[in-house]
């Protein structure tokens, strides 16, 4: 990646270029349009997706969306569910008292939050061009030259890879992906069936006893979502067929169930990686490009869209001018351990869905032990990731944590954090933004439902400081959001 001679450089037109259009790139658009920051989307694919797959909006995702003024939008299209159940797929009911204003899950197509997201990130002023691959680039002091598949080159201030699990972008960096290849795989697919339902509930109570990655559920207009272990491990396999899962179901249920006239089928393994950066200069990596892991527990598309929260307000602000000079590095201190964590909580359900006695027996005492209250909750808030505490250093536990969307003096907290910026929530109506107020908002509320006098909050909704006094307010106002405009 040497850097071009000036002469051969295309000019500087873009702030940030991202490549992927899926959810985290989507979500990552928008976030630096709120601030102004010139975006192009580069898709290699010519149309949007069209594999239907439901996906899950955990409740941090959810939250997330709230504050961007986008839940309601993405309510008209899913399905809510309680937050229970999905932790190796262990039937147990959502814990008591969440602290969360939103404990339940959305499931939604994957096609059509993806549709909302770029949509959202378009009318913010994002450009998105599809049938773009990313061939090369090279980075300098300056900028990124992105040179794609058809021979054009781009020039922008950043490059973010998006470009989910086999990133062109991360393999051109150097950038090592350590991990496991996938040991196992699943076909999943929506097809009609040729038996009873009652049949069928039966069949996949007493199957699922044992087969835990076996499924067979209504999914409306006559079709069901039915899930099955492969028969092997394949290296970049086609999509399966339908006699495929005719043999797999025979093999594990005795029977077909009579499937047939399938929509949709496809495969996915439970390759576990995870980047050992997230950052090299003006290139970034988030989404799958910086992890993979399997699908269970549904974390996935939640891990990247988080993501893009985390790096937007980030990468906005050295963009602007304003950010502190490691700013920037916290994304991937903040981020990689949230990934770890995940990649570790996949790990172990897949062990749990393993047939083998050993498993079996772990599998039967953790459902035990999650009729205990608090391990059910913990098991929950991991998933659902609102258990995550940054490390800010030393401080009150409520420091580094998200903060729930509480009651203020006019609504809800969250109706405040439309514009991607800080904000000040002062109980004692004696504090100022003063010279952050470009960048911070501030709101004066003795009534605010919070156990301290005041707070700091980040764009994306993690506390920052907690406090009464001025000096201190200003020294966190400035560790987060730079030298004061006056």
């Amino acid at each position: 990646m040497d850097s071009p001679p000036d002469r051969d450089r295309a000019p500087l037109v873009f702030d940030v270029i991202i490549a992927g259009c899926g959810p985290t790139g989507a979500m990552l658009a928008a976030e630096l349009r709120l601030h102004d920051v010139r975006v192009l989307v580069l898709e290699k694919e010519t149309e949007p997706v069209s594999t239907v797959r439901i996906v899950s909006l955990h409740i941090r995702s959810i939250e997330l969306m709230a504050m961007r003024g986008l839940l309601e939008r993405i309510r008209e299209h899913a399905r809510q569910r309680p937050a229970a159940g999905f932790f190796a797929a262990i039937n147990k009911p959502a814990p008591t008292r969440l602290d969360t204003a939103h404990a339940y899950l959305l499931g939604i197509p994957q096609p059509v939050i993806v549709d909302l997201l770029e949509e959202h990130a378009i009318q913010l002023g994002a450009q998105v061009r599809r049938g773009c691959a990313v061939a090369d680039l090279e980075q300098d002091d300056e900028g990124v030259t992105v040179k794609l598949a058809d021979g054009e080159q781009l020039r922008s201030r950043y490059l973010v890879g998006c470009d989910g699990g086999r990133s062109t972008v991360r393999k051109l960096l150097g950038v090592g992906f350590p991990g496991e290849p996938s040991r196992t795989e699943t076909l999943m697919g929506e097809m009609e069936v040729g038996v009873p339902q009652e049949e069928i509930a039966a069949k996949v109570t007493d199957i699922r006893a044992t087969h835990q990655r076996f499924q067979l559920r209504p999914f409306g207009d006559g079709t069901y979502s039915v899930v099955v272990p492969a028969a092997e491990v394949t290296d970049a396999a086609p999509p399966p067929t339908l006699e495929d899962f005719r043999q797999q179901l025979h093999t594990i249920a005795g029977t077909d169930f009579g499937v047939h006239s399938p929509r949709r089928l496809s495969r996915f393994g439970d390759a576990t990686r995870l980047a050992e950066r997230y950052r090299v200069g003006r290139v970034l990596l988030a989404g799958d490009a910086a992890h993979i892991h399997p699908p269970t527990g549904g974390q996935g598309l939640n891990l990247g869209v988080q993501d893009a929260f985390n790096l937007g307000w980030k990468l906005a602000a050295h963009i602007r001018g304003w950010a502190p000079e490691t700013l920037l590095d916290t994304y991937h201190t903040e981020r990689h351990p949230v990934a770890q964590d995940v990649l570790d909580n996949t790990r172990a359900q897949m062990e749990l869905h393993s047939t083998e006695p050993g498993p079996q027996a772990v599998r039967r005492l953790l459902t035990e032990l999650m009729d205990f209250d608090e391990v059910n909750r913990y098991l929950i808030e991991k998933i659902t990731a609102i258990d995550i505490r940054y490390d800010f250093g030393e401080g009150p536990d409520l420091l580094g944590r998200r903060l729930p969307d509480i009651d203020i003096e006019h609504g809800r907290l969250y109706d405040l954090l439309h514009r991607g910026r800080g904000l000040l929530l002062d109980r004692t109506e004696r504090l100022t933004t003063g010279g952050w107020s470009d960048r911070v908002d501030y709101l004066a509320d003795p009534t605010a439902a919070l156990d301290v006098p005041c707070l700091l909050l980040r764009p994306d909704g993690h506390v920052a400081w907690t406090g009464d006094d001025q000096q201190d307010l200003d020294d966190h106002l400035a560790r987060w959001f730079g030298t004061p405009a006056n």
